[in-house]
């Protein structure tokens, strides 16, 4: 057993663990919280996805000792109770069917949206690969990453017109 230091969701935890235990384990069992999911154990469905300084990564297969950055769950993810812009679009798109794989396809969409603000058609694909839904709303949850996207657009450009005006 170790005790190992963990930043998780912008607060630091010490946790006495057998330093191979997988993050996942340790982020659900130690810490309580329940975001991240087991699905295949595998690391290639992405149930248990986290954001480690900016990168979605498998969490089942991550040893905790190797883990060293900011991790972000999807408790993270709502600030001051205000719901993060994917969490809304999720909802305003209806996005769940049966929520297995919501913070698998929550957290790659943050970390793709984190390093492409303005990603394609074909960049949302390819970025969303590999975090598996079985209920096949791959079609909703592409249209909440467009959502994002073009309401994160919106705000510019109404930004940029306020800053105009006032400017005048």
């Amino acid at each position: 057993m170790s005790v190992i230091s963990l930043s998780v969701n912008g607060a630091v935890h010490e946790v006495d663990i057998d330093p191979a235990t997988p993050l996942l384990y340790v982020l659900r069992n130690d810490l309580g919280l329940r975001g991240p999911r087991f699905g295949c154990g595998l690391g290639q469905c992405g149930a248990c996805t986290v954001i480690i300084d900016g990168a979605a990564v498998r969490s089942c297969q991550l040893p905790t000792a190797a883990v060293s950055g900011n991790i972000t769950t999807l408790e993270g993810l709502a600030q001051n109770g205000i719901l993060h812009p994917l969490q809304q679009a999720w909802i305003d798109e209806q996005v769940p069917q049966c929520g297995y794989c919501q913070n698998g396809q929550l957290m790659t969409a943050k970390a793709l949206l984190d390093r492409n603000p303005s990603p394609t058609d074909a960049e949302i694909r390819e970025g969303m690969e590999g975090a598996l839904c079985r209920c096949m709303t791959y079609y909703r949850i592409h249209a909440a990453i467009k959502r994002v996207v073009s309401n994160a657009a919106t705000a510019l450009f109404i930004d940029a017109s306020d800053k105009t005006e006032a400017q005048v």
